[in-house]
């Protein structure tokens, strides 16, 4: 018997997340049992160079030793203690000074948990009850957000999992990421009653898409004009692809941030925050409830520090940024010299691969429109030679400060002869 139908017994689909289970690319996941630096071991001896990351907290990579010491140490004191710690304090302190928008915090267990909060919080403040949201964009799986477009940009949404309520889905616009126009209509159309937008800035689960000149600007006027709330979902982004997340690379300043992944350092931890006077609405001093029994548990909160103390390093961004490019540069020369049509983006550590013939790609029609059986082969063609991607065609992929030119070096011979199968 396999990993996978051992496991697939006793766990929910054998796999404790949807992605992991290959259902994307065909095949069975691989099953890890260590990693250090830039590289995976699995369960049968295979070391493999890793893009996942983890799905993007570890942009130290694996095992860094001053996020191991700091968990390890916290540890020794006790794992839980369901009331408040320093560790709490200092973490949040840090992000304050990393995201100047971010006045006020509250930390959380998951990036799911992270914008269900920050939704329901800006309904609270405004006492309004329909939010946008955009095609492509992932904040989580809380019910008001697994919402597909209607028929028509205004329509009523549909559901898009079973278990949410039709009846929920009528409050919840879903429209064109990158389209201000859409927006400007939605506002002219419903504006008094629109509680928020929440949008990834740097879209990373539809590929990688990032924000077409005037978007994010057209996003922040029409929610000063109307007092509805914008939220940033940098659950990704947040200090992947700059210290200060995507909002300080286009300086658009949002009311709330969602935060999640690196701010953890590898252990379950996400945030959100933002505008005092709309965080001030959060129990205990508000009427918006909100609570979590790990919420700020220790050793997230030590992981996590560590891990943003480590990205104060002069020259880190820059260092990441650098091998980022390297990689995908190389990737695009590749393509190029055996004519396979590929479309590439890169910010920070984040990256995006997409085997389609036109770019660049900026809408969610043109994302689905891409080869995926090419992809298929390109994934199980570079997981053959060790090189680990991500499963799924629609996710961004993450270099971290360990992976160095031995890595990117041996990814790109991968990639040279997993395209010339391709182009066979």
């Amino acid at each position: 018997m396999s990993l996978f139908s051992e496991a697939s017994s006793v766990i929910a689909g054998g796999v404790n997340s949807p992605v992991r289970a290959f259902a994307g690319v065909g095949g069975e996941p691989v099953f890890i049992r260590s990693a250090k630096g830039a590289w995976l071991e699995t369960e049968d001896g295979r070391r493999m160079i890793d893009y996942v990351g983890s799905w993007g907290p570890m942009i130290l990579g694996h095992t860094h030793p001053a996020v191991i010491k700091a968990v390890i140490e916290t540890a020794k004191s006790g794992l839980s203690f369901g009331a408040p710690c320093v560790l709490e304090t200092q973490l949040a302190r840090k992000i304050c000074e990393f995201v100047p928008s971010i006045e006020r915090v509250r930390m959380v267990s998951s990036g799911t948990e992270a914008t269900m909060s920050a939704i329901r919080l800006a309904r609270g403040f405004t006492g309004r009850d329909k939010i946008i949201k955009f095609a492509g964009c992932y904040h989580g799986h809380s019910d008001s957000l697994l919402i597909k477009a209607g028929s028509g940009a205004l329509t009523l949404g549909v559901p898009s999992s079973a278990g949410v309520p039709a009846g929920l889905a009528q409050d919840t616009i879903t429209l064109e990421y990158n389209n201000a126009v859409a927006v400007a209509a939605a506002f002219s159309e419903l504006g008094e009653e629109i509680a928020c937008i929440i949008v990834e800035p740097i879209a990373g689960n539809m590929n990688m898409v990032p924000p077409m000149p005037g978007f994010l600007e057209a996003l922040r006027e029409n929610c000063s004009e109307v007092g509805a709330v914008l939220i940033f979902d940098e659950v990704m982004t947040g200090f992947r692809v700059a210290k200060g997340g995507a909002q300080s690379l286009y300086k658009i300043t949002p009311d709330l941030t969602t935060l999640g992944k690196i701010v953890g350092g590898g252990l379950p931890c996400a945030a959100f925050g933002g505008r005092a006077d709309i965080m001030a609405q959060l129990a205990p001093d508000g009427p918006v409830y909100q609570a979590g029994t790990l919420s700020g548990n220790p050793l997230a909160m030590a992981a996590g520090l560590a891990t943003l103390r480590e990205l104060e390093a002069e020259g880190f961004y820059a260092s990441l940024t650098a091998k980022t490019q390297q990689l995908i540069e190389g990737l695009t020369a590749l393509a190029a010299k055996h004519r396979i049509p590929l479309q590439t983006e890169f910010e920070g550590g984040m990256f995006g691969i997409l085997f389609c013939e036109q770019g660049p790609v900026r809408h969610f029609s043109e994302v689905t429109g891409a080869n995926i059986e090419r992809f298929k082969k390109f994934f199980h063609g570079m997981l053959d030679r060790n090189i680990y991607l991500a499963p799924s065609a629609f996710e961004a992929g993450f270099v971290s400060s360990a992976h160095g030119s031995e890595e990117i070096e041996a990814t790109l011979a991968a990639a040279d002869a997993v395209f010339a199968t391709l182009a066979e």
